[in-house]
């Protein structure tokens, strides 16, 4: 029998379940045709593989990181299953990657166009100025981020063929023109309309193409904007979260089991506070 069912596809992509599922299952597998790390947690630190997203920091120092105690230790680091070995930087810009195989993806669909070399840190670049302007009209808690429009564009600038990669982003739900002003305003408040403009502007500085000179029209960007506003989907990444998963799969003794639980109780609620 079938696991999972389409929604009504007006509502963007979703599935519904066709019989009861148990806690643990995997459900579902895919993967992104972009990603991109939203740009106030790329801001505060928190260390993700720059293409598909997977934490970098070990959960020890997730957990550092959250309650702002460096001498924080965890039991059974063992359970950490992040890799540190396997982590390579882009040797120009040097944004870090969780594996070989993650950074050559990159390098082949997008991260040639993007890559900023010895220019990831200025300012005055026109990449860190479109993300800049992002990070001053969408505060967090972050629901999108303008480099995924940034890496759909990319993607298509790199390929051979792309017309292909013009259609793959066309499957995707697309809405009436009152409703992408809806998703805009949502995404970016009461000024939308003239932040719009300025990121359009942006946008067009650091990345026009004329195979997609419609994406860089007024129209045009709120289409697509809308596009990664309605089909966007946020994930959270935590080493921290896996390794108590770990931990909660493990075969313990009973007072074992129960210090441990207390243990990672207590810090859950010290991040919290």
């Amino acid at each position: 029998a079938s696991l999972l069912a389409p929604a009504d596809v007006s509502q963007g992509k979703g599935l519904f379940a066709t019989r009861s599922i148990r806690k643990g299952d995997t459900i579902f597998v895919e993967r992104p045709v972009v990603a991109s790390q939203f740009l106030w947690n790329a801001l505060y630190n928190y260390k993700a593989c720059d293409h598909c997203l997977r934490a970098l920091e070990t959960a020890q120092e997730n957990a550092q990181r959250l309650l702002g105690r460096s001498s924080q230790v965890l039991p059974h680091p063992e359970q950490c299953s992040i890799r540190k070995d396997l982590h390579q930087p882009c040797p120009q810009c040097q944004v870090t990657y969780c594996s070989a195989e993650c950074r050559q993806a990159a390098w082949e669909q997008y991260h040639q166009v993007l890559c900023l070399g010895p220019a990831r840190d200025d300012p005055a670049h026109p990449l860190n100025k479109l993300q800049e302007a992002w990070r001053n009209m969408h505060y967090p808690p972050e629901t999108s981020s303008i480099m995924l429009m940034a890496r759909m564009v990319a993607t298509v600038k790199q390929a051979k063929d792309k017309d292909r990669w013009i259609k793959v982003f066309s499957q995707f739900c697309n809405k009436t023109a009152n409703e992408e002003e809806e998703i805009v305003h949502k995404l970016l408040g009461d000024k939308f309309k003239g932040q719009l403009e300025l990121l359009r502007v942006l946008f067009a500085e650091a990345l026009y193409d004329e195979h997609l000179s419609r994406w860089f029209t007024p129209e045009g960007f709120q289409s697509l904007f809308a596009l990664v506003g309605t089909n966007g989907q946020g994930i959270g990444t935590s080493s921290l979260s896996q390794w108590v998963h770990a931990c909660d799969a493990l075969e313990l003794p009973a007072a074992q089991r129960e210090q441990l639980d207390a243990f990672i109780d207590q810090l859950y609620k010290d991040i919290e506070k």
